[in-house]
């Protein structure tokens, strides 16, 4: 029996395999620098929410996206054994942006030891 459910393991796959695309096959500029910190696949597996990041969030990552989504979607039906492959939402995470900028007022705020 198998220790975690089958949505884990298909967003655990469509996580490796979009990292996979993102730096060996994609053309577009603006989607070089992305990093995929998560994948979170609908228990139906008709939905996959994709959480990404890059150096500072930019319109254009998401034109990329939009333009590239056939060529996602086609690249993981080729490499997945799944019989449907889901609707992938990316999701922009801010939270690494919002550290950085708590971060800095505290820098600012707190006096510097020595």
């Amino acid at each position: 029996m198998k220790d975690y459910p089958r949505s884990d393991r298909i967003s655990q796959q469509i996580k490796k395999e979009l990292a996979t695309l993102l730096q060996t096959e994609i053309k577009d500029p603006a989607l070089k620098m992305l990093t995929i910190l998560d994948v979170e696949v609908s228990q139906c597996l008709k939905h996959a929410k994709i959480y990404i990041i890059s150096a500072e969030y930019d319109e254009e990552i998401f034109k990329g996206i939009n333009r590239s989504m056939p060529f996602f979607r086609s690249q993981l039906a080729k490499r997945m054994t799944t019989r449907g492959i889901p609707k992938l939402h990316f999701v922009y995470d801010k939270t690494v942006d919002e550290s950085m900028k708590i971060s800095k007022l505290l820098n600012s705020v707190l006096p510097t030891q020595k």
